[in-house]
């Protein structure tokens, strides 16, 4: 069985993990993914480039679309081909995803390194909430300033806003549904 007859399931993390390594393959499966048709290697250049260089597609530079352009055809694109993540037809200059990409999508979803510690926040917050219900319990003076039903609802809204914040969160970090990856932050593409 070659490369281009194997199925998804056939890489290894260390494999996926190696293809995913370089920003631009991961920009180029994000444009992929987006436009869900085939498109064109000069498009495709031409994205790219606006999202290294942090600018529009119509400010990126003759210099700097040819150097992504001619990266992407030498070297990124038949290593995505390579291991069946694309279609790359060199001759006509058109990629696209195939279903292995789509497979790929959960080691896109969330960018590393920019995490908060969830975990940890809401575990600060239960303990501060159980501190404040024991010292209402126990009448302690500065509990005194708001009632039982008072602090459960300080209590409750912090959970509320804490939830609403990382929901916002999450749905930031996830790079399959935004219009620019959020590994370079841009405001519009």
């Amino acid at each position: 069985m070659n490369s281009s007859q194997a199925s998804s399931k056939d890489l290894s993390k260390g494999e996926i993990f190696d293809v995913l390594r370089n920003q631009r393959r991961r920009f180029v499966l994000q444009y992929l993914k987006r436009r869900n048709e085939p498109v064109e290697l000069g498009e495709l250049a031409t994205q790219v480039a606006a999202w290294e260089y942090e600018t529009t597609c119509e400010n990126v530079s003759a210099e700097q679309r040819k150097r992504v352009y001619t990266t992407l055809q030498q070297t990124h694109l038949p290593r995505l081909a390579e291991v069946n993540i694309v279609h790359y037809d060199a001759d006509d200059g058109v990629i696209e995803a195939t279903d292995r990409a789509n497979d790929l999508a959960i080691y896109l979803e969330i960018v590393p390194g920019h995490e908060l510690p969830w975990r940890e926040i809401y575990l600060s917050m239960g303990a501060v909430a159980i501190a404040l219900c024991v010292a209402v319990w126990a009448e302690v003076p500065l509990s005194g300033v708001l009632d039982g039903i008072g602090w459960a609802f300080v209590i409750s809204l912090a959970f509320t806003i804490t939830a609403a914040v990382h929901v916002y969160h999450e749905r930031n970090m996830r790079l399959a549904d935004l219009d620019s990856p959020s590994e370079i932050e841009l405001g519009e593409n």
